[in-house]
């Protein structure tokens, strides 16, 4: 390697990376605790709620014997969360993902501690009341405050407050489901928005602690255990169909859910009782289908496994997706992974009954398992979580190429068809427009050494004023700032605005000290004086700002804007200022015009021909 080279590295160096680390693991063990107070909350509420009961003993709603009395109880609890939300804080609402990347792309990844307390009460409440969501989201938002106030107890930048609270998020969800390098691409896909080692291996180490911890409460399996057949080659033919048609569910489900949002906003009614009418909505599909209440973790373990004849899988299916999209439209506080889970199971399930026996390739088993990953990587717009997700909650390795093949597909058609997912149009709605996909920056490819000018003109710092402004700034003025050195090493950037001032005896030294001269009686001895000053004295007092050859060009673009420059030196080191050359904002933007030639300009370096003729024009002209 060459010893120019030595600065440039694959990833940053980050001395601080130790430190965040520490305390990453430390809220991953906090947000398991998180999760399983949740837990103990949504099996409590659900004891009390339906049965009567003051147990943590973990029951079905769908086992109640309330008969037609059910239809209250979501109402009771759906009042309850918007009485909380109304006077204690409105960020408990929704399900938690959009308001966590709300928070850290807008917040500075600042949470407040009422979320961190009221966030798991109100979800407690409406799931425990038959609300027909999943803890994952109110646990991401839980386990996100968690990471959030620690990191504000600490000096950290908004940057490193980030990823404490996607370690927490993260560290979250993999409390509840068990899964955590899906847990890891949740935060890539979803939350981070950058894939840099100062990020992803704290939030990596929070879910490991997490997975590792999460055995003191909740055990080792799986939490839905299935194993599936080998598939066939045909099997590719069934995964389009299934990706397909769970592209169009996560579709519909994403613009019904924002129709019924904007309905529930043309009521004339405070937003606090919103929920209630989603509770009343839920009550009644509760008391058509009861399985389609609360988080439904066992129906989604019938669905895979196939013990739910046809009737009762359609069933399921029609009156969750209804009571979700009202429910999660009426504002009240719950997640979506759960709820997703179970609709794409139930499309598979529904799938696999009708046309089990067409459905080329494979165990008919496998389809709410595909489905079920399918429709909720289209929903998310997070397909490697959603492929992950499946496995981690399943651990059937013979799933995994259907699994890829149907939800690619999925998110494909989702990715056509609609603008934006579920997670990012509550946010758009706020005025705040996110753009998911991202790259490496052109800027910070390239180092200063790669694009500085080496060949530079400067003024020795022995010049005076006044001949500084004959040779260098007189008609024939070639640049509009000029180095200023002494025996090769830098004092400063001199322009003509700075000579002006000088000259017309309205400018200081830049240590803020009088100019030589200032103080004479005689105004013309003193502007004599004043051109005589020569500009390494001028600068001297000033530490000028510089670029160093090791620095990336995001850096040096950072600098460039926060000083209002349009230049700066590039030296050797700090201590010595030895110049070696000078980069330019015009030197920047030639990367980001290299790199939208890589994107849009269309080559062809090689001509095809059949039997002998030639098919396509030669390199160069159009096709």
């Amino acid at each position: 390697m060459h010893s120019d080279d030595s600065h440039k590295r694959d990833f940053s160096a980050n001395a601080r990376l130790p430190g965040i680390s520490a305390l990453a693991a430390l809220i991953g063990a906090l947000a398991t605790l998180a999760a399983f107070v949740l837990l103990s909350l949504i099996h409590g509420f659900t004891n009390l709620f339906f049965f009567g009961q003051l147990s943590l003993a973990d029951r079905s709603p769908a086992l109640n014997t309330l008969g037609a009395w059910v239809i209250v109880v979501p109402v009771a609890g759906g009042l309850i969360v918007g009485m909380m939300a109304r006077y204690g804080s409105e960020k408990i609402r929704g399900h938690g993902i959009p308001e966590a990347i709300e928070a850290i792309l807008f917040g500075k990844s600042r949470m407040s501690p009422k979320v961190a307390v009221l966030k798991p009460l109100s979800s407690g409440i409406v799931i425990g009341s038959g609300g027909p969501f999943g803890a994952e989201g109110p646990i991401i938002m839980t386990g996100g405050a968690i990471g959030s106030l620690i990191a504000q107890c600490v000096r950290l930048t908004a940057a490193e407050r980030k990823t404490l609270l996607v370690a927490g998020a993260a560290a979250g969800m993999t409390a509840v489901f068990g899964t955590p390098v899906a847990a890891v691409l949740l935060a890539v896909e979803l939350l981070l928005f950058e894939w840099r080692p100062r990020s992803f291996l704290p939030v990596a180490l929070a879910c490991a602690v997490a997975g590792f911890a999460r055995a003191i409460f909740f055990g080792t399996e799986p939490l839905f255990a299935l194993q599936t057949s080998p598939p066939h080659a045909t099997a590719l033919v069934a995964c389009l169909i299934a990706g397909l048609l769970s592209g169009a569910l996560a579709s519909g489900l994403s613009a019904a859910l924002y129709k019924v949002e904007d309905a529930f906003g043309h009521l004339p009614l405070h937003w606090s009782w919103w929920p209630a009418i989603g509770g009343l909505v839920v009550g009644i599909g509760g008391f058509i289908e009861p399985r389609a209440l609360g988080v439904g973790y066992d129906v989604i373990g019938d669905l895979l496994h196939q013990h739910l004849v046809l009737q009762v899988a359609l069933a399921i299916l029609v009156v969750k997706a209804v009571i979700w999209v009202v429910a999660l439209g009426s504002g009240t506080s719950g997640g979506v992974l759960a709820p997703l889970l179970m609709l794409g199971a139930g499309l598979g399930s529904v799938l696999s009954h009708v046309f089990g026996h067409v459905l080329p390739g494979s165990d008919p088993a496998l389809w709410p398992l595909v489905c079920m990953a399918a429709t909720l990587g289209a929903t998310l717009g997070a397909p490697l979580t959603a492929i992950v997700f499946a496995f981690g909650l399943t651990h059937d390795g013979n799933a995994l190429l259907p699994l890829l093949a149907a939800t690619l597909v999925a998110h494909g058609f989702a990715t056509i068809v609609m603008k934006r997912s579920i997670m990012t149009e509550k946010i758009a709605r706020r005025g705040y427009h996110i753009y998911r996909e991202y790259g490496v920056d052109p800027l910070e490819r390239h180092y200063v050494d790669e694009v500085m000018t080496r060949d530079v003109d400067t003024i020795d710092a022995s010049v005076s004023v006044r001949d500084a402004l004959a040779q260098y700034f007189g008609p024939a003025q070639r640049h509009r700032a000029w180095p200023v050195v002494r025996d090769g090493a830098l004092v400063g950037v001199i322009d003509r605005e700075t000579l002006d001032a000088v000259r017309a005896g309205n400018a200081v030294g830049h240590s803020g000290a009088e100019l030589a001269g200032d103080s004479a009686s005689d105004p013309a001895e003193a502007l004599d004086r004043r051109l005589d000053t020569p500009l390494g004295t001028l600068l001297a007092p000033r530490s000028p700002d510089v670029a160093l050859r090791e620095e990336t060009c995001r850096q040096i673009a950072t600098r460039l804007a926060v000083h209002g420059l349009e230049r700066l030196p590039v030296v050797t080191d700090r201590k010595t200022r030895q110049l070696v050359g000078i980069v330019s904002r015009s030197d920047l933007v030639q990367l980001s015009l290299s790199h939208f030639e890589e994107e849009h300009k269309k080559e062809r370096f090689r001509r095809i021909a059949i039997g002998g003729k030639r098919r396509f024009p030669p390199v160069g002209k159009p096709g």
